[in-house]
């Protein structure tokens, strides 16, 4: 049988007024995001990527609270222009110790003052608004450092960069694979704890990243960087759904392990075999530092979380069970409804305690129908 063709992948969910599904909420809201943020501009200065002293050494996390900023950000050429001379020769030597000059000229500098004198600089990569304050990285999330006076942590950060996008291939990867694989997990779940499910995978990808980016520039090796760590600047940027999309694809495989999916359209592949795989490959590019290290710690973070909660949705259920009140696809809304009007309780939870041990596939049609008549009354 297709896994298009199982009767619990047919059925859906009983939703009231014919809303959407949360599923196409998260996709809904991503796309809108990815199209408002082409729309905003640049802000005033954007993320920062890095600070330095004149000399081009590394300004500590500790002293960067006595460092003003001054005058607006220029870029590189401006700033060649308008500087004197040797001034602007260490703002470009600077620039290079802190990866600046890879932006391809994009980079903007902002002269930093200490006690009123100038004393060194700081380098964003231009980003729209919305990039610049919801994008996570390290240094924003730990320390509150985003280069716009914060000190405190950023948490927000934790949820914001899942609704972020690089470009338009990005996004539309991303949504391809809630598209697929969301609403066998929201059906499974329940759509609130299906929103809490994808939301702290997400998390939990960045969690993974900032874990490894932290480890990564305390613990080294002498000329080599240690196999799984990111030694990269704490200032890196961390956008995308992929964290969530991740931990979804790995809660799928677990429900409909044997359904037949297309690899590039053209490769038949069971979809428990593309999860490990698409794992697998996260490890690798950890472990051999590949050029996007960060974005597989964070899709790691999110597979971990993803088969975790999945064979434990009682934890969803002790965090988020009071959101049921609200929702006519969970399970403690079944439940009080079936209590409500006398019917066989035990039953029920013995149906439910199913879903929760075999899955959603193990149940008769007796036991199908058993748990709609429940859910209609």
């Amino acid at each position: 049988m297709g896994f298009e063709d199982r009767d619990w992948n047919r059925k859906q969910a009983p939703r009231s007024g014919g809303r959407w599904s949360i599923n196409g909420w998260i996709i809904g809201l991503c796309i809108a995001i990815f199209a408002l943020d082409g729309f905003l501009g640049l802000s005033r200065t954007g993320i920062l990527i890095g600070r330095c002293d004149l000399d081009g050494g590394a300004i500590p996390a500790a002293e960067v609270k006595l460092y003003e900023p001054f005058g607006e950000p220029l870029s590189l050429a401006q700033a060649n222009r308008e500087f004197p001379p040797a001034f602007a020769e260490a703002a470009v030597r600077a620039a290079g110790k802190v990866g600046a000059l890879d932006q391809g000229g994009s980079a903007r500098v902002q002269v930093l003052s200490r006690e009123g004198k100038p004393a060194g600089f700081a380098y964003f990569i231009p980003s729209s608004p919305l990039k610049t304050w919801l994008h996570f990285s390290t240094s924003t999330a730990l320390f509150g450092d985003s280069g716009a006076g914060t000190t405190f942590p950023e948490l927000w950060r934790f949820v914001g960069f899942q609704f972020l996008h690089a470009n338009l291939t990005h996004l539309i990867f991303n949504m391809m694979g809630l598209w697929f694989f969301g609403p066998v997990v929201e059906r499974y779940l329940g759509g609130k704890r299906y929103a809490a499910f994808y939301l702290l995978c997400g998390i939990c990808g960045a969690a993974m990243y900032l874990l490894l980016n932290f480890l990564g520039s305390k613990v080294t090796l002498p000329g080599q960087s240690v196999p799984f760590l990111l030694p990269n600047a704490p200032t890196t940027p961390l956008v995308g759904a992929s964290a969530g999309v991740f931990g979804v694809i790995m809660a799928a495989a677990f429900l409909a392990p044997m359904a037949e999916v297309l690899v590039f359209m053209i490769i038949p592949m069971p979809l428990r075999n593309l999860a490990y795989t698409l794992v697998a490959l996260a490890l690798l590019t950890l472990f051999v530092g590949g050029d996007n290290a960060g974005g597989e710690a964070a899709h790691l973070g999110g597979a971990i979380a993803g088969f975790w909660l999945i064979r434990h949705p009682h934890t969803l259920h002790a965090l988020f069970d009071w959101m049921g009140t609200f929702d006519p696809t969970s399970r403690s809304r079944r439940v009080r409804s079936a209590r409500r009007r006398g019917m066989d309780t035990a039953e029920i939870d013995r149906i439910l305690d199913k879903i929760q041990r075999q899955g959603l596939h193990s149940l008769s049609a007796a036991e199908r129908q058993a748990l709609r008549e429940a859910s209609r009354r």
